[in-house]
């Protein structure tokens, strides 16, 4: 789908609280800090990120991470609570996409019929990469429509 506008922000992840529901090989995982990482499984994160930019505003989001040797596969909810350029409300987007052991990468939608104010009419995409450890956040640039 082509949007007509495009919002650039910088996203930080502010919390992470992740929960292992599966655990296909127990024992097999690591440990980093308190969570423990299946090697193969399945587990559920509740996420907190924080947006600048065109973008600015908080949001939670819920993961369903699938853990095993190569890409796979994520899926989540997130509820976004701020302003797109300068539209005040709430939205949430669906995230699709896929981790392995050092990044994650995910096809954002907005999920139409639940925003909420000055984003009640809000359409749009983004792509989401989060790759290693970055002091100054990540970079997303969400293609747009607002009716």
């Amino acid at each position: 789908m082509t949007h007509t506008k495009k919002a650039t922000c910088r996203f930080d992840v502010t919390s992470w609280k992740e929960q292992v529901y599966v655990d296909v090989d127990p024992g097999e995982g690591t440990t980093a800090g308190d969570t423990y990482y299946p090697k193969r499984g399945l587990s559920h994160a509740e996420v907190g990120y924080a947006y600048t930019g065109d973008v600015e505003g908080t949001s939670t989001l819920h993961y369903l991470i699938a853990y095993k040797a190569d890409a796979a596969p994520v899926l989540g909810l997130e509820q976004f609570t701020g302003s797109v350029d300068g539209h005040e409300g709430t939205c949430v987007f669906r995230h699709t996409g896929s981790q392995d052991s050092g990044s994650v990468s995910a096809h954002l939608e907005v999920v139409p019929g639940l925003g909420t104010g000055g984003l009640e009419g809000l359409r749009g995409e983004a792509e989401l990469r989060i790759a290693g450890h970055s002091e100054d956040g990540y970079e997303l640039v969400l293609a747009y429509d607002l009716d």
